[in-house]
């Protein structure tokens, strides 16, 4: 049993046996691994971090590098393009980034080639829903009820997350603190989801708004456990404007979580994630783990000390479109 989270902009909150935790720890990867992996499969931000990582180099040395070939590139671009914040599609940029592939020993074009298509607005990196919440269906016909556009208009800059489990094992609920950035005009709203465990009575969820927003239309899904509430802002943003909101999911209806998830559409920005126990209910074994999609292997697996107050955490500081999650095992 798991529970997971989306936000509309770029995060899932959901539950769904099929994704349950695994009793298996994942495989090590190297740097080199996964280097050659972001290559083939992109996006552009996450391949430029792996050749970064892999060849053990900081930004001011990349940036010195380039500087010695004739390139002057900012140390702000070069953190805005691996945070997927920025992108490279200038021609002054594009010939960067050539010069980059040297600079990191990658073969051409191989930086290159993951950069496509110019995006609306300096829109980050995305992914599907479909990618990362398997009872989609569901969640697109309500999304459709809210004549919701494909693109929420809305990423992350940071956001903080704490989830609260009760004494019967079942999550209370979860507090969100977050920054959003909008990249397109006229973004007046953010489409918070939630998917609860198995058993979730979805008309006994309740949402409210905890900071410069106020809940607008909710629509539930009984079957799949989905829950979508539009958080509205007091005014329209423009791109690049950012927006700072709070709000608190209350559920507390379903079976005893083991695992919590938060999936992100949009890659840049930082994340922070809390679980506390209550004390009278502890979990024996803690770990956080990634993965690319929603029915992949997990990844990275780490494990996770519990500290005297009953919580652990996790960090993240550059977001990565996908599935970030902590899972926890009961006595």
């Amino acid at each position: 049993m798991a529970a997971r989270a989306t936000d509309r902009h770029g995060t899932p909150r959901a539950s769904d046996p099929a994704l349950g935790p695994s009793r298996r720890p994942g495989r090590p990867t190297t740097p080199e691994a996964e280097l050659a992996e972001a290559l083939r499969t992109g996006p552009f931000d996450v391949a430029l971090r792996a050749a970064l990582a892999a060849r053990g180099l900081a930004l001011h040395r990349v940036q010195h590098r380039l500087a010695q070939r004739g390139i002057r590139v900012g140390v702000t671009s070069l953190s805005y393009w691996q945070r997927g914040l920025r992108r490279p599609d200038r021609p002054e940029s594009l010939r960067a980034v050539t010069v980059l592939e040297e600079v990191l020993e990658l073969p051409p074009h191989a930086l290159t080639r993951l950069i496509g298509p110019r995006a609306n607005g300096d829109r980050p990196p995305s992914r599907p829903y479909r990618a990362l919440l398997e009872p989609a269906a569901a969640l697109e016909a309500l999304l459709a009820s809210l004549a919701a556009p494909e693109d929420g208009g809305l990423h992350t800059v940071i956001h903080y997350e704490h989830v609260h489990i009760g004494a019967r094992r079942e999550l209370l609920a979860r507090d969100s603190h977050h920054v959003v950035r909008a990249h397109r005009d006229g973004v007046d709203r953010y489409l918070a989801i939630h998917l609860g465990d198995p058993g979730c009575d979805t008309e006994r969820v309740r949402v409210r708004g905890l900071g410069n927003c106020r809940v607008g239309r909710t629509r539930r899904d009984a079957a799949s456990g989905i829950v979508v509430v539009e958080l509205l802002f007091d005014a329209r943003l423009r791109a690049g404007e950012t927006a700072v909101l709070g709000y608190r999911f209350e559920d507390g209806t379903g079976a005893p979580s083991e695992e919590y998830v938060r999936g992100f559409t949009y890659g840049g920005g930082q994340y922070a994630l809390q679980i506390g126990f209550d004390r009278a209910a502890l979990p024996v074994h803690c770990r956080r783990f990634t993965r690319p999609s929603a029915t992949a292997p997990r990844k990275a697996v780490t494990d996770l000390t519990l500290n005297a107050h009953g919580s652990v955490h996790l960090v993240e500081q550059q977001i990565r479109p996908g599935v970030l999650g902590i899972t926890w095992e009961w006595d």
